[in-house]
């Protein structure tokens, strides 16, 4: 491979105030082979991390797509850039269900994008690389299996405390529906693709305990949520989730995995 293009100055770099969509944008950074004049797809783009620093460093020799099944997302991020970077454009779109008409890119890029495949994962990574050009790459991160389980742990303990047989079976599906990096490395080599790489990185949170816990903006969305739809009665659920946030100290270090995926199109393989 090439040795990458040192980067441009950046207007667009990620942003030091965001605590998780930023470190994981540092980790598919470290893997994507980035430098001017490529085309790039962005999946799950959402505001735009890391959708703005990728178009700045292709330039207008290059253009960038980002697209997030977000109306709202999209226009936030449409405002974000208002007349700047013109060869950067963002569109909603289903990234599971792309028309045959799209166009290919050279690079595919998704940052915490693989949560949203469900429920066909493995259905979705392939549709995306029909629309990777050949020896083109693919990078997406995700947060994957072991991340929070301490958390985990200390939920299905309270629940056992109080007998929670359904609610405990419940809880373990979420966990393990978590793709893992085994899972991942699976996909790709199933799809033949070359250089593949997966690699986890340990992301600790921080958080106080009781509310500070409960509406920690990276604990609850897409996190606490999930024990919490664990139950059938609110109250209860609020009961023990209190019971849990109290005891933050023997959870701690809070830590998500951060996982970086990607890989190669052969040269040979064939571009929608």
């Amino acid at each position: 491979m090439t040795k990458p293009a040192s980067p441009v100055a950046s207007r667009w770099a990620l942003p030091k105030h965001d605590d998780w969509s930023t470190p994981f944008a540092e980790v598919l950074l470290e893997q994507l082979d980035l430098r001017p004049g490529l085309t790039i797809l962005d999946i799950a783009s959402g505001h735009g991390i890391p959708t703005f620093y990728l178009a700045e460093q292709v330039g207008p020799a290059g253009k960038v797509t980002g697209i997030d099944a977000s109306r709202s997302q999209v226009a936030s991020a449409r405002a974000i850039q208002g007349t700047e970077l013109p060869w950067l454009r963002f569109e909603c779109l289903d990234m599971r269900a792309l028309p045959a008409s799209f166009p290919s890119f050279e690079r595919i890029t998704g940052n915490l994008s693989v949560m949203f495949f469900r429920p066909h994962r493995f259905d979705a990574v392939r549709g995306l690389i029909e629309h990777l050009e050949p020896g083109g790459q693919l990078v997406l991160t995700f947060p994957s299996l072991g991340t929070f389980d301490s958390i985990w742990r200390r939920i299905d303990q309270e629940m056992g405390r109080y007998g929670l047989v359904i609610e405990r079976e419940r809880l373990a599906a979420h966990v393990a529906e978590r793709p893992s990096a085994e899972d991942a490395r699976g996909w790709l080599e199933r799809l033949e693709m070359e250089r593949v790489d997966v690699v986890e990185r340990p992301l600790e949170v921080a958080s106080g305990p009781g509310p500070r816990f409960l509406t920690h903006p990276l604990l609850r969305g897409g996190f606490l949520d999930d024990a919490y739809e664990c139950f059938d009665d609110p109250r209860l659920a609020e009961e023990v989730m209190i019971r849990v946030s109290d005891d933050v100290e023997s959870m701690r270090p809070l830590v998500a995995q951060r996982c970086v995926m990607t890989g190669w199109k052969r040269e040979g393989a064939r571009a929608s």
